[in-house]
């Protein structure tokens, strides 16, 4: 099952080690990534092309006049419905990582170790909805969805283990 995640970044230049990122690309087969430069004023959008070059699963959208983040992530999803066939997109906004003082390369590595169950919970989610989804309704915050799942997963464990 393939999943689509969108990176928003802006002026991220020196937060991305560019050969980890590659590495990890390249190590991730089922995820396909929407790299997002939205309007840096430093290099991010080179270092991102740099990223792009050389990994086959790595697109690069290039906004030029600063977004707020639900826009970009809007470009970003535009890119990805028409050029791609994914049933579950993802995003992950760097600003939002940032303020949780988050760690990108992490992030991804628990994406790549959790995208069956990501992809199964926001299955979950969408057919628990009445109304038939959008294509931007269907986008999900690939954090909450992880930390809905490790609140789940601690909720069952504990279950399990008759502290309930």
């Amino acid at each position: 099952m393939r999943i689509g995640i969108i990176i928003i970044f802006h002026n991220d230049e020196k937060k991305i080690n560019t050969n980890s990122f590659i590495k990890y690309c390249n190590k991730a087969e089922c995820i396909e990534f929407c790299l997002v430069n939205n309007h840096s004023k430093d290099d991010t959008y080179f270092v991102l092309k740099e990223i792009k070059a050389q990994c086959n699963n790595v697109s690069v959208v290039n906004i030029k006049k600063f977004k707020a983040d639900n826009q970009a992530i809007k470009a970003g999803a535009r890119y990805m419905f028409n050029h791609t066939n994914f049933n579950h997109i993802g995003y992950i906004s760097m600003s939002i990582l940032n303020e949780t003082n988050g760690d990108l390369m992490t992030l991804l590595e628990t994406i790549n170790k959790n995208q069956n169950a990501i992809a199964t919970y926001n299955a979950m989610v969408l057919s628990s909805r009445e109304v038939k989804q959008t294509m931007f309704q269907k986008l999900f915050s690939v954090i909450d969805h992880l930390t809905q799942l490790n609140l789940e997963n601690q909720y069952i464990e504990s279950r399990l283990s008759g502290k309930y």
